[in-house]
């Protein structure tokens, strides 16, 4: 039992440090929070959080079958991703800003866990640093426990989810400060600094290509 919550405790640390870094999904979520409210942007961390603990899953299980797959087509993988990923920001460099909060319903609530969900899986360098870091911690070899393996996961996805409530609950008691022209503002960087990552993202992809 004791053991169990000590590598459940490890995982929370380990997805909670993974998630922190501030990078395209960071800024999803900032953006949404404040533009649509908590739920939208916890949303949006939640489809990382989940897409996280199924490369974790992967990792620590492994199952060499999917890493492989996955760095045998990581050019064009990460190539879908960037292209996703340039959407996403020029839809948000020209949104509008609305008048008032909306609400969060089933269907936007869905779309903001989906787009993320499957912007962090078109990121094979996830899945490479889980093998990484649960390599280290002797899992994902035959004959590693299974048990001490889901426990870890499983902490990881309670990390990560536990980082996109904290961000997407500090965000929103920020709202209030944001008027339509300031939110005009947090949309064009925000656009701008998502293409950015876009172009890092694609560059590196055509880069592999070579």
């Amino acid at each position: 039992m004791i053991e169990s919550l000590g590598q459940f405790a490890r995982g929370t640390l380990l997805g909670f440090s993974i998630a922190a870094p501030v990078g395209p999904i960071g800024v999803l979520c900032i953006r949404r929070t404040l533009a649509e409210g908590r739920a939208t942007g916890l949303a949006t961390g939640l489809g990382a959080a989940v897409a996280d603990g199924l490369y974790g899953a992967a990792a620590a299980f492994g199952l060499t079958w999917l890493t492989e797959a996955l760095v045998g087509h990581a050019t064009w993988i990460r190539l879908a991703g960037g292209l996703f990923l340039l959407y996403l920001g020029i839809a948000t460099f020209l949104a509008k800003p609305a008048s008032e909060a909306a609400q969060a319903g089933g269907a936007g609530l869905a779309g903001a866990f989906g787009s993320t969900f499957v912007l962090t899986l078109t990121n094979p360098m996830t899945m490479l640093s889980f093998v990484a870091v649960f390599a280290g911690l002797g899992l994902g070899a035959a004959g590693a426990g299974a048990g001490a393996a889901a426990v870890l996961v499983a902490g990881g996805v309670v990390g990560s989810a536990a980082w996109w409530l904290l961000l997407s609950a500090g965000v929103d008691r920020l709202r209030h400060r944001f008027d339509a022209n300031a939110m005009g503002w947090v949309n064009r960087i925000s656009g701008v600094v998502i293409m950015a990552f876009a172009a890092w993202s694609l560059m590196g992809a055509m880069g592999g290509r070579s």
